[in-house]
């Protein structure tokens, strides 16, 4: 399996004391038939516009011909701050989705987090419109909004984070990123992937 990580700050773990982030967790506890390649291409404060304009040149050269693939697209803070409007952030994850269909890549969406630093309001709607981008073509969507806004240790690990975005959002730590790497592995990603639990 080579999945193709997208997405901001968060894809790449800054601020993770152990340099793993949500990413690296999930594959230590994923086991393959054949060993995995993940690749995370991660560019800060980007926002789905840019995604939608740069990920077609940056993962079709790292896939395999023959080899299970798909493409992890992350969501950050990044239409927010750039004040993008949720529709137009919904039409951009849209299309990425769609080119990706469309070259027969699978697709796997990991929501934004509830972040300090940025209007949570802006980023439940956010969170809300890839919801819905997902359900209509039927593609696995992790709600990382939901299960984190009220909880206590997701915020208490980003008070004690001097981690911040590009954008001066406070990122997680080490809990926080470990908290992100359960909701994605309990919000479909075995079944996307094919893999299996495994205990580290």
């Amino acid at each position: 399996m080579r999945p193709c990580f997208i997405d901001d700050s968060l894809v790449a773990g800054v601020g993770d004391p152990r340099g793993l982030g949500w990413v690296g967790r999930v594959n230590a506890h994923s086991t393959f038939d054949l060993p995995a390649t993940f690749l995370t291409l991660a560019v800060p404060s980007e926002t789905t516009k840019q995604m939608a304009a740069r990920w077609e040149a940056e993962v079709l050269p790292r896939l395999a011909d023959g080899e299970p693939h798909g493409l992890v697209i992350g969501v950050g803070p990044g239409d927010v701050a750039a004040g993008i409007s949720t529709a137009r952030s919904r039409l951009n994850l849209a299309n990425i989705t769609d080119r990706a269909t469309s070259l027969g890549i699978p697709s796997f969406v990991v929501g934004p987090p509830p972040l300090a630093g940025v209007d949570s309001g802006s980023l439940k709607a956010l969170a809300s419109s890839c919801s819905e981008v997902c359900a209509r073509r039927g593609i696995p969507f992790v709600d990382c909004y939901t299960p984190l806004v009220a909880h206590d240790q997701w915020f208490e690990d980003m008070a004690a984070s001097m981690a911040r975005g590009a954008d001066g959002q406070t990122l997680p730590g080490q809990a926080g990123y470990a908290l992100m790497a359960w909701i994605v592995q309990h919000q479909g990603w075995y079944e996307w992937t094919g893999a299996t639990p495994t205990d580290v």
